[in-house]
């Protein structure tokens, strides 16, 4: 039949159940999703019985073989899995071609693996399967890409997000798909369809934590300077991603700088705050710190948070944590002498 993307994999099934699927990749919750739903196309085509073998050093070719070609006495077909722990060899191969090409329309093979190489998708029997079935390749998301995935995700629960918000979540999962569907499913539980409120969603995702970077930003911005202290210290104390810091700082400096800007061009607060979805207590941290830090702090502190994301990443000299620590104090309140 096809090669189809998982996104695409839902349409093809609604035309018809082929007799096998592959789905290869190395996404674990893509993997199982799109297995779920060949599992589902082919229950709605009649295969209500189900049994699964995983090719390991135990795996028997014959008894495969043999269940392949049996008769089912308890339902009208019969669904048939294949979890591969490593690379498929030609031998298995071989015979999941034969047995898809020979298969009647009672029985259904879906085959699950990790990602598969050139080497195994240009043999023959490759090709067999291919043209007998769907393959369904499985690719990464990169990390650019998750905010927009984890949008849709919460699309999905018809829930909307903010782009800070979703950065967020995108930040605390590091690319677990897996984790970044668990914190999509426990805002689902949380709040009601629509737009969820911002400051109540990164409080759920940072939840875990008994220091979060939101906690500090909320202190710097207050201008309570010993707590930020505490909120930073606490946070390195627990060994919290300085990536996550430097972006949720960072974040909060750039949006002082456009309150900034907008003011300057003749805006009233208040408007440019709707226009940068600043809503409730929020409103009154920003407005403190516009009367506290000037357009000029900003831009002087935003080239210190890039800084100290250099130090992070091993591409500049200098403490990190230091700097850090100076940002938030100027932030907060207390000009420091010799801020970079």
């Amino acid at each position: 039949m096809a090669q189809v993307r998982p996104e695409g994999l839902s349409a093809a099934l609604s035309r018809a159940v082929p007799a096998i699927g592959w789905i290869h990749g190395d996404e674990p919750l893509l993997v199982q999703e799109a297995a779920g739903l060949f599992r589902a196309a082919a229950r709605r085509a009649g295969a209500d019985e189900r049994q699964v073998f995983e090719v390991d050093r135990s795996f028997k070719a014959e008894r495969f073989a043999a269940e392949a070609g049996a008769l089912s006495l308890f339902a009208s077909g019969r669904l048939l899995e294949l979890h591969f722990s490593g690379k498929p060899g030609k031998e298995y191969g071989e015979l999941i071609a034969i047995t898809a090409e020979q298969a009647d329309a009672s029985l259904r093979l879906l085959v699950l693996s990790g990602r598969l190489d050139r080497s195994t998708t240009e043999t023959g029997w490759f090709g067999r399967i291919d043209r007998a079935g769907l393959v369904v390749p499985v690719f990464p998301v990169e990390r650019r890409e998750l905010p927009r995935w984890i949008a849709g995700r919460l699309a999905r629960q018809k829930q909307r997000a903010d782009a800070a918000t979703l950065e967020l979540i995108a930040e605390r999962v590091e690319g677990n798909l897996l984790a970044a569907h668990q914190e999509v499913s426990k805002l689902g539980l949380l709040f009601p369809e629509g737009e969820i409120p911002a400051a109540e969603a990164r409080a759920a995702v940072l939840s875990v934590a008994r220091y979060d970077a939101f906690d500090l930003v909320e202190a710097m911005l207050a201008g309570d300077r010993e707590r930020s202290l505490r909120s930073l210290e606490g946070l390195r104390a627990e060994g919290e991603a300085p990536p996550l810091l430097v972006w949720a700082i960072g974040d909060a400096i750039r949006t002082l700088m456009r309150l900034h800007a907008a003011r300057d061009q003749g805006l009233a607060l208040a408007q440019a705050m709707r226009s940068a979805r600043i809503f409730g207590p929020r409103e009154r941290l920003f407005e403190a710190a516009m009367r506290r830090v000037s357009a000029a702090d900003c831009e002087q502190a935003l080239r210190s948070t890039a800084l100290a994301d250099r130090i992070f990443k091993g591409v500049a000299a200098g403490d990190s944590w230091l700097t850090l620590e100076r940002i938030v104090m100027r932030m907060a309140g207390v000009p420091l002498p010799g801020d970079n």
